[in-house]
């Protein structure tokens, strides 16, 4: 084979793995926790790791992943085993989630490589709220999300629950709110979720202005608990 020939295919090759990767790489997310307490980092896929306040978690999600969500989990316990209990965002009993957690929990909320390339995100507080959450690319000039009201402690009465502030399914388990026949619409509840973070998903069908895009393959995000309002 000539010298030409082994040239070609070198750079032929390189070619190959540059446009392998644009399309295949995913992102990084560090998940922060700037809260004044302690809380225990979730993700699904990715597990989870006990967070102290200034303390940082790092992982990586493979890209063309369709349905993924990090979350703060609070007032946790856990044996020696990985195995014990949260008030809030529990995930079966396990430190190293594997499953969603159990509401109230704030969500952010993504998916990797979609149409066109794109990464879609957003905040929800479909499944209720436990603590003030930001959702933000480090990379890229795309606009985060910011939920950073600590809805706790203006929570209405009905939706009160140990740490957190739960959604009206979990309460009422009616169709008006938990939207299982698709057609449900905003309610009293969703608003005044809305009021509090306007660009978080406040109801199952809240698309309109709660869907965030970044180029895919090229933008890596931060996840913050307690940001500063």
């Amino acid at each position: 084979m000539s010298v030409i020939n082994k040239s070609f295919l070198t750079v032929f090759s390189l070619f190959l793995l540059v446009i392998n990767f644009t399309f295949t790489h995913g992102a990084r997310f560090d998940v922060t926790n700037s809260c004044p307490y302690t809380v225990w980092a979730a993700a699904v896929p990715g597990g989870g790791q006990q967070l102290k306040p200034c303390q940082t978690w790092s992982l990586d999600v493979a890209a063309g992943t369709t349905r993924a969500r990090i979350w703060a989990r609070t007032n946790c316990k856990f044996d020696g085993s990985g195995r014990g209990r949260c008030q809030t965002g529990d995930c079966g009993g396990l430190l190293r989630c594997q499953a969603d957690g159990t509401p109230p929990n704030t969500l952010a909320e993504f998916a990797l490589n979609q149409y066109m390339n794109l990464d879609f995100f957003d905040i929800s507080l479909v499944d209720g709220f436990n603590v003030p959450m930001e959702l933000s690319p480090t990379s890229n000039r795309c606009r985060g999300i910011r939920c950073a009201v600590d809805i706790n402690r203006q929570c209405l009465n009905e939706l009160r629950a140990p740490g957190g502030c739960n959604n009206p399914c979990t309460v009422f388990k009616t169709d008006q709110y938990c939207c299982n026949s698709g057609n449900c619409g905003p309610t009293n509840y969703s608003t005044f979720f809305k009021d509090k973070c306007p660009d978080a998903y406040s109801y199952p069908k809240d698309d309109a202005d709660s869907v965030f895009t970044c180029p895919g393959g090229t933008t890596n995000y931060k996840v913050v608990f307690c940001p500063l309002n």
